[in-house]
């Protein structure tokens, strides 16, 4: 996401911390190439606009002109703006009491809003929350079933009946999930190809007889500004209380990511960032804001590692790097772990500067065709890697699939990493890992 933007942005600011000093002058000319990079990114113009307008009341000021490193006091203004213009969101979403939190997804065809509805469910769960589902989008033929069978994949009850009104079906769903001791309740509501006055009243009526107190506008980002039109429609409407963006992953350009707050008056309350039940996530405007600048963000990165990462086994896994004891099998046992808090691409993305923009360069089937030879290994192969001589290693690629040269390079690398280790050691590196 915003990989165009962040590459933009980025060469604007190297040029403008290549000069010795910053006037008033270039620092216009650095923010006329940023209003142009926004713009190419689908923003909003009038949203570019007020931006570029207030990072210029802040930028031009003595004290940045006079400062030792005005292009980074300039990086620095852009973030604070950049997050200002996304936030501030409140990711809060209350218990009503004695009865369930109703939540209302509201959404076109195509915006990703029943797979959202199961994700929320999900979220919630993982919350310490007991969600119910209630499937009363009657429109879409396949939604219903759609709903029902992400329910049942991952124990998520779903309220369904085959036909009826919506709003009746979300009352008697709503009455079922009370029966059942259960503390929310996310409507999958119609959807239409294009806004109408038949959904709309439609929807108007499910928030009038059930008062949701949260309702939650599913957008596609990959639609750009049709995307951010439809907010400020449905929030006409509806009253939102925030936006669900989907499929950010796949928006290289981020427009409607960063116009959604300003043009809505709404925030992001949560992104899709994958097809996979967990792939729901927070929206941090601030975090957001330096991934832009290629900055990365490290808190989710360490936010998807606690999430994720069996703590007893990391602590294993340490004990035996300060023994010297690492085995391939622990190195498997790190891509089974890696494997749990998303695609190799991703998390390189959550990191700063060059590491961050190698993520592209990142083969993930690299990573499948290693978990395979380490598979074709013997348990003692694995636990005793100098037991693979040349007929070993010829066994392993014939059962792998893999090249003979393959099979000898992750040896290779696994011998290096071992090396490498015990450099550190005698070095006391690694913040202090092999210290007494």
């Amino acid at each position: 996401m915003f990989d165009s933007l962040t590459e933009s942005l980025g060469g604007i600011f190297r040029k403008l911390a290549g000069r010795g000093h910053l006037s008033e002058k270039n620092i216009q000319e650095g923010l006329k190439e940023v209003r142009m990079a926004l713009l190419q990114a689908d923003v909003s113009f009038k949203v570019v606009k007020d931006f570029i307008d207030r990072v210029s009341v802040k930028a031009v000021g003595e004290e940045v002109i006079k400062s030792v490193r005005p292009a980074d006091q300039i990086v620095w203004i852009v973030h604070q703006e950049l997050t200002a213009l996304m936030g501030p969101v409140d990711h809060a979403i209350p218990p009503a009491g004695k009865t369930p939190t109703i939540i209302m997804m509201a959404g076109l065809q195509g915006s990703g809003k029943t797979t959202t509805t199961a994700k929320l469910g999900q979220y919630l769960r993982k919350k310490g929350r007991k969600p119910m589902l209630i499937a009363a989008d009657m429109i879409r033929p396949a939604a219903v079933e759609q709903l029902k069978t992400l329910g049942a994949q991952n124990s998520l009850p779903v309220y369904w009946e085959a036909t009826g009104r919506p709003v009746k079906i979300c009352e008697r769903g709503i009455a079922k999930a009370v029966e059942q001791g259960l503390d929310a309740v996310v409507l999958d509501t119609q959807g239409r190809l294009h806004v109408d006055r038949e959904m709309m009243d439609e929807l108007k009526e499910v928030r009038e007889k059930l008062k949701p107190p949260q309702i939650y506008h599913v957008v596609d980002a990959m639609t750009g500004q049709d995307a951010v039109k439809s907010a400020a429609e449905f929030n006409a409407q509806l009253e939102l209380d925030g936006v669900i963006m989907t499929k950010l992953d796949g928006d290289a350009r981020g427009g409607a990511a960063l116009s959604v707050k300003a043009v809505t008056g709404k925030p992001i309350k949560f992104v899709g960032l994958g097809e996979k039940i967990d792939a729901l996530d927070e929206f941090h405007p601030e975090r957001m804001a330096s991934r832009i600048l290629g900055m990365g963000d490290v808190i989710s990165l360490v936010e998807k590692a606690k999430e994720n990462v069996d703590q007893d086994k990391a602590r294993k896994l340490q004990e035996k790097i300060r023994k010297d004891e690492l085995t391939i099998a622990d190195f498997y046992e790190q891509l089974q772990q890696m494997k749990k808090m998303g695609p190799l691409k991703q998390l390189m993305k959550l990191l700063p500067g060059q590491l961050g923009q190698m993520a592209d360069e990142v083969d993930e089937d690299e990573l499948k065709y290693a978990e395979a030879i380490i598979q074709s290994m013997t348990k003692q192969e694995r636990e005793n890697p100098e037991l693979l001589n040349a007929s070993r290693r010829q066994r392993i690629a014939r059962g792998s699939g893999r090249p003979v040269h393959e099979v000898n390079s992750l040896v290779k690398q696994y011998v290096e990493a071992r090396k490498m280790i015990r450099v550190m050691k005698k070095q006391g590196g690694f913040g202090g890992l092999f210290k007494p």
